[in-house]
């Protein structure tokens, strides 16, 4: 009974999350990232902020999804280099399961020193949205929980 009260809970009050991993390639010095959003609410805010509706499993035209799609990462992503700001550019995306899994570069940065990522991703949609941010620059590793309360994350690379 009590498996079954579990269940039933997680189907009434869904979960908001999204996973965004940063990572410094050494090669090239480029900050690859790749997030992982639930295609759905990714969808779903699209259409609420550009009124365009898109589908992103099957797109009609997929030039105008992948546009859409850049678009929208990147104004719910910003990128802050050693107080630079670096744009975004979008690779493309591709559906495992339920998941959008987006891949985005930036240009070729300097040494970081410090970084301060912004991700507020889908929180218009759903004010209790959580966006874990992954980051890996040189050998150090971070993670951090984003929210509506807080959608910065600063860090400093010592």
């Amino acid at each position: 009974m009590i498996h079954i009260l579990l269940i039933l809970s997680f189907l009434l009050h869904p979960f908001f999350v999204s996973v965004t991993t940063f990572n410094q390639n050494p090669k090239t010095k480029t900050v690859e990232i790749s997030a992982k959003i639930f295609y759905n609410d990714l969808e779903q805010d699209i259409f609420k902020q550009s009124n365009v509706k898109i589908d992103i499993v099957h797109p009609k035209n997929k030039s105008e999804s992948d546009n859409l799609i850049a678009l929208y990462l990147q104004k719910h992503l910003k990128v802050t280099i050693n107080n630079k700001i670096y744009p975004i550019n979008f690779i493309g995306y591709q559906i495992i399961d339920d998941a959008a899994w987006c891949y985005l570069e930036t240009p070729k940065t300097p040494k970081i020193k410090t970084i301060s990522i912004t991700n507020n991703i889908l929180l218009a949609l759903h004010p209790q949205q959580i966006n874990i941010v992954n980051l890996k620059i040189d050998d150090k590793e971070a993670s951090y929980k984003l929210d509506e309360s807080q959608t910065v994350f600063n860090f400093i690379n010592q």
